[in-house]
């Protein structure tokens, strides 16, 4: 008896600020929510030593009577929420009632707010209440947090630099900063400002602020929706890319959050487009009915839960690929040193004469087998029909003038100078043929002796929706015996790699619910067949040869990129090239 006891306020309050307050960004993050919650139009977040020393928020809300001023820092005390059913229908950032007290629990914390027509000062120190005071202010709230975590000094061990804790900070403003560009924010650390915006509501000069002029002059607008999401938002051309995956972020209904299932269907539409190991820079906002979205989950609020999430995965994921397959995406590139003079086959002016830009398409043709080297040539790109159901990309004309080191076609074209790949155009080229062949008229060789794998009774038992699955592979098992299937007949395709291991991999996603990862495997065994089938370097092409290289890649769904992600061409523009000639 007598080994139970009750925590008395204050050790309560410090324990939960472990969860809400994990270091100085949560501080910021917490304060920057409720200046947005208080209708702010200005924001402004001063620290010192990277939040450690000194954090000052500032915003010109609607601000609080003395009254709210001193409730405001109980713990549980909210003006955000009345009843039970107000949890399932959260419009605000914040809702807990936790943050303030939290943050008062482990730190040194000045609130001055003004309504308007009353202004007063709270100051407390490590969860006790020191003074309740008139104080003459704007209106609006400013509050100031010093000695952050002293009298915890077992979380002050685990702060890293002052630069580091900065940086956080940083990126957590420039993440409201995207979420709220109606909103002007600006970033002052040891005395000096980092970041600021201007608040008129212009994402693209947030993006240009934060990421840079490159990513803001590859930004790609999108807007999207099905009956229970809408998406708004820009994603970056994939030649610009990043090696960090925290350039893709997602808001939802104006919260910051993480969810990492909706950054894997951002990655999953750039997956024909970007190189493997890079990843993509996009912002999205996702706005929905409040009571799709769960926030309520943990007490810092960056994990929430999404009804129909799949849904959503699924919305973003296709969207995102057919906005990147509908767009112009050869890079661009400059001239930085000119090193050699490349002497091209035919260099006659009037062959070179500049010409419109003329839209390719997909012609609609019988799937054929691929090729293993360059069709008859012709004397002129075909201009085919176009397909009411496909939007019209501009590829643009160009016509061959050489070749260099038995690498890469050179062409004209009218922005300047074409420099293509010929191994990775082939690429292309050989994958979508041979993409259409097996999507449409599917080879099967039957085994003289069936495929035998141990998949484990719950497999076996879900059989139906596991051949369901596997539509799209063509792949149709039966059970055999209680924990293994077996497989009668396989693709032509699959007999050029591991087939139990590729069939392992396919019943491992599937167990793990990875929806639509059945395709992925098929078209990464499909490049592989495309690169094996392809031009290599060090050939010496003709020029018939180059330019029906050019002629098929201009027929091409996504000419753009090779099945791997890798660029097919990029252009040297004109402009440069006559900077380089002092023109």
């Amino acid at each position: 008896m007598g080994r139970i006891r009750q925590l008395d306020t204050q050790i309560a309050n410090m324990i939960a600020a472990g969860e809400v307050v994990e270091r100085p960004q949560g501080v910021v993050k917490e304060l920057v929510e409720n200046a947005i919650d208080a209708g702010a139009t200005r924001i402004t977040v001063n620290v010192e030593e990277g939040g450690l020393s000194r954090i000052a928020v500032y915003d010109d809300g609607c601000g609080m009577d003395s009254e709210d001023a001193v409730l405001s820092l109980q713990r549980h005390a909210t003006s955000k929420i009345r009843t039970q059913a107000d949890l399932f229908d959260i419009h605000t950032l914040g809702f807990r009632g936790e943050a303030l007290p939290s943050i008062a629990a482990v730190s040194k914390l000045t609130l001055n707010t003004s309504d308007g027509k009353e202004s007063t000062q709270v100051k407390m120190a490590y969860g006790k209440v020191e003074s309740v005071s008139a104080y003459a202010c704007n209106q609006g709230t400013e509050i100031i947090v010093e000695g952050l975590f002293y009298k915890t000094p077992a979380r002050l061990k685990h702060m890293k630099s002052g630069a580091y804790e900065n940086s956080l900070i940083q990126d957590v403003i420039v993440r409201f900063a995207m979420s709220h560009p109606e909103i002007a924010f600006t970033f002052v650390s040891s005395g000096k400002e980092a970041f600021r915006t201007s608040g008129q509501g212009n994402l693209l000069e947030v993006i240009f602020q934060a990421w840079g002029r490159e990513a803001a002059e590859n930004a790609i607008p999108v807007e999207f929706e099905d009956y229970d999401y809408k998406v708004t938002g820009y994603i970056i051309k994939p030649l610009v890319t990043r090696s960090s995956r925290n350039f893709m972020h997602v808001f939802l209904n104006g919260r910051m959050v993480r969810t990492f299932r909706l950054y894997k269907a951002i990655q999953d539409g750039y997956e024909d487009f970007i190189v493997k190991g890079r990843n993509p820079m996009a912002v999205l906002q996702v706005q929905m009915d409040p009571q799709l979205l769960d926030v309520n989950v943990h007490p810092s609020k960056w994990e929430v839960r999404i009804s129909k999430e799949n849904q959503l995965e699924y919305l973003i994921r296709d969207n995102i690929r057919n906005t990147l397959k509908n767009n112009v995406l050869a890079p661009h590139t400059q001239v930085r040193e000119v090193r050699t003079v490349f002497e091209p086959i035919s260099f006659n002016t009037e062959e070179l004469e500049r010409k419109d830009s003329y839209v390719a398409h997909t012609p609609e043709k019988k799937p054929e087998k691929p090729k293993t080297e360059p069709a008859a040539p012709q004397t002129e790109p075909a201009v085919p029909e176009k397909k009411s159901e496909t939007p019209a990309r501009h590829f643009p004309y160009m016509h061959v003038i050489g070749q260099l080191h038995g690498k890469y076609i050179l062409c004209s074209c009218d922005e300047g100078l074409a420099v293509l790949d010929q191994h990775a155009c082939q690429e292309r080229v050989h994958y979508e043929e041979i993409a259409a062949v097996l999507n449409t008229e599917p080879a099967m060789t039957e085994l003289l002796l069936p495929i035998t794998i141990l998949a484990g009774n719950d497999l076996v038992q879900r059989l139906d929706e596991l051949n369901d699955a596997c539509q799209d592979l063509h792949l149709v098992f039966e059970s055999f015996g209680h924990d293994t299937l077996i497989l009668r007949q396989i693709p032509v395709w699959m007999k050029e790699v591991n087939e139990e291991a590729f069939l392992q991999d396919v019943l491992e996603n599937f167990r793990n619910d990875t929806e639509n990862k059945y395709r992925r495997l098929e078209k990464k065994k499909i490049a592989t067949m495309a690169c094996h089938h392809s031009i290599r370097f060090n050939r010496r092409l003709t020029p018939e040869e180059m330019q029906e290289v050019v002629n098929q890649l201009s027929r091409c769904e996504n000419p753009y990129h090779c099945p791997h992600g890798r660029p097919t061409f990029i252009i040297l523009s004109e402009k440069e090239l006559e900077k380089e000639f002092l023109r």
